[in-house]
């Protein structure tokens, strides 16, 4: 309606004549009436000029004319302008009349709420000189926090904590007999009552919005029987300070953005810092905190020491082609795919070792599971087995979930993200590459590789097959001994089967790869040839080799993205979400 009304202000016609050519005209916004840019139809040609007298304007016609041109005749002389047909007329000033009673509907509208924006403005005015009286008991206010559950409740004749406490609103429910806000601080929630009265008549009160940072001031009570509040508490507020106030209307968070739309929408992550306020994201932050710090709670307790490696390398882990370049004074320099050639230089002199760390990859892949930079979990074993690296992988896995879940606060982070999520079954299931390739086969219909063709040895298992066949089985598995072209070079070749790695993939039911590890070459020439194949030069991993030169031994290690075991644990679409601010091909704000 907008739309046609602009094109009403600016039609200007000759002698007043509209042209409408129901072939070639057009009712978009390019056509203008003219005899060049005619009309398409009659009723949109009346509904443009609905603002000009009657009468004042003459609508000419003209259409294709059936009958067969003959050999000497024009057929442009077939198609003359001419008044409108009666019935025409007829049904497009219907038309017309319908459009006039959508704008005089439209003008009352907008009437309306001109006329309440005055007298919202009148009020707003009004509650200017609403002053609120300081309690006196105010100075002796006891300061906290929304999380400390400590403190004495009123209930009846028996006074609760008068206390002051800040935190931003949360959402908004004004009542006739009160206003409830819900305050957030990052500890918890609580329930705020302001009674009707110069309480929520100040301009203050009057312009709350979502956002909005607050002192309160009040009596902490337990609320009332029949009703329910976070805790079972609520602050009957007497007195309030506004520390930052929020926009609302057309800036509001709530025009910003949507708890409706997936959090990994583009749209949503351009707002990021303002989804991350909301219940869903900031559970999510404070389970990622968890499950980091499990981690560093479970290696404490397997004795596993935590070292720091650089984030700026010279060499490569996981192929040169996954590496960003960065400026180094006059050197080239990257960032790293991987910490693990730094850990493994650390095994003799600190035992077994682990670090939580970013890794950096310039993989072109818009996939829900990759990330351009993200959390590495990363930890290496020395003087081991390729059963012992499977044991702890599956130890530490489980001690893990287990640190999570014995956490009242983090297990019900879990619940409220994942109601479904269950621990993995010991043991984890092994099987070989081999039997995968064997087992994908065997199934009716055969599960195929990306080719559409059925799987062969050597092939790198793709993760839609690899999801699928961890899916049916329903159990975690260890898939090990990859082929030795497609794993990495450091990687041992498994003595009885030398075409392939003891390498393993960890996969979970529902999610596919959540850890993947290796033993590692542990000689000397053996890893100088790997060199030579991959085309590396041996001198810029000098000393990496050293470890093999100076008293070796058998170790593996692995590696885990701490955005994928979060995504795992709590049901989430993506590994985008899983961070507080992602960052892959394409996104590198905010």
């Amino acid at each position: 309606m907008a739309a046609v009304q602009e094109l009403a202000e600016r039609v200007k016609h000759d002698g007043e004549k509209v042209f409408i050519d129901t072939d070639s005209g057009s009712d978009e916004a390019a056509a203008d009436g003219s005899e060049t840019a005619p009309f398409k139809t009659l009723a949109h040609a009346y509904v443009v000029n609905h603002h000009k007298p009657a009468g004042s304007v003459e609508f000419l016609i003209r259409a294709s004319q059936t009958g067969a041109v003959g050999p000497d005749e024009d057929p442009s002389v077939r198609l003359q302008w001419k008044e409108p047909a009666k019935s025409a007329v007829k049904k497009a000033q219907n038309q017309l009349d319908g459009f006039r009673k959508k704008l005089a509907k439209q003008a009352q509208v907008e009437a309306a709420q001109e006329e309440k924006r005055k007298q919202r403005e009148q009020v707003l005015e009004a509650a200017k000189n609403i002053t609120l009286t300081k309690p006196a008991w105010l100075p002796e206010a006891k300061k906290t926090r929304i999380g400390n559950k400590d403190l004495r409740l009123g209930e009846g004749d028996t006074p609760g904590d008068r206390v002051k406490v800040a935190g931003r609103i949360h959402r908004l429910r004004p009542q006739k007999h009160a206003t409830f806000i819900t305050l957030i601080d990052g500890y918890g929630h609580l329930q705020c009552v302001l009674q009707a009265g110069d309480l929520t008549k100040t301009y203050d009160a009057m312009t709350f919005a979502q956002g909005t940072s607050l002192w309160l001031y009040g009596e902490m009570c337990k609320v009332p029987e029949g009703q329910s509040a976070p805790d079972g508490r609520e602050l009957h507020v007497e007195y309030y300070e506004v520390i930052g106030a929020s926009p609302s209307e057309e800036d509001a968070i709530t025009n910003r953005v949507s708890s409706q739309q997936n959090q990994w929408d583009p749209a949503m992550l351009d707002q990021r810092h303002l989804v991350l306020r909301g219940d869903n994201a900031s559970a999510l932050m404070k389970l990622r905190a968890a499950v980091e710090w499990a981690f560093v709670k479970t290696y404490k307790e397997m004795n596993i020491t935590k070292v720091s490696p650089p984030a700026l390398v010279q060499t490569q882990v996981e192929g040169g082609a996954t590496l960003f370049s960065v400026p180094y004074y006059d050197e080239s320099a990257y960032l790293t795919q991987s910490s693990q050639l730094y850990l493994e230089t650390v095994l003799p002199s600190l035992g077994d070792v682990y670090c939580i760390e970013k890794s950096f990859r310039a993989e072109h892949s818009l996939t829900r599971r990759h990330l351009s930079e993200y959390t590495h979990v990363e930890a290496e074993l020395d003087f081991i087995d390729f059963t012992d690296l499977l044991d702890h992988i599956e130890e530490v896995t489980c001690r893990v979930i287990d640190n999570v879940l014995s956490d009242p606060e983090s297990a019900a982070h879990v619940k409220e993200l994942n109601p479904d999520f269950q621990k993995p079954v010991r043991p984890f299931m092994r099987m070989k590459y081999a039997e995968a390739i064997d087992w994908l086969n065997a199934q009716d219909p055969p599960i195929l590789n990306e080719e559409g063709k059925p799987h062969v040895f050597g092939d790198d298992i793709a993760e839609a097959a690899e999801r699928k066949m961890t899916d049916i089985i329903n159990k975690p598995i260890f898939l090990t001994h990859f082929p030795v072209e497609i794993k990495a070079f450091y990687m041992k070749k498994d003595p009885s089967d030398l075409r392939v790695t003891e390498s393993v993939d960890v996969l979970m039911p529902g999610v596919g790869e959540i850890v993947g590890g290796s033993m590692r070459m542990e000689g000397y020439e053996e890893l100088l040839a790997a060199y030579e194949k991959q085309g590396i030069p041996a001198k810029d991993y000098y000393w990496y080799t050293d470890q093999r030169k100076y008293g070796t031994s058998p170790h593996g290690g692995y590696g885990l993205g701490l955005e994928r075991f979060l995504a795992w644990m709590a049901n989430q679409h993506t590994v985008r979400t899983a961070c507080l601010y992602p960052r892959y091909m394409g996104r590198c704000k905010p």
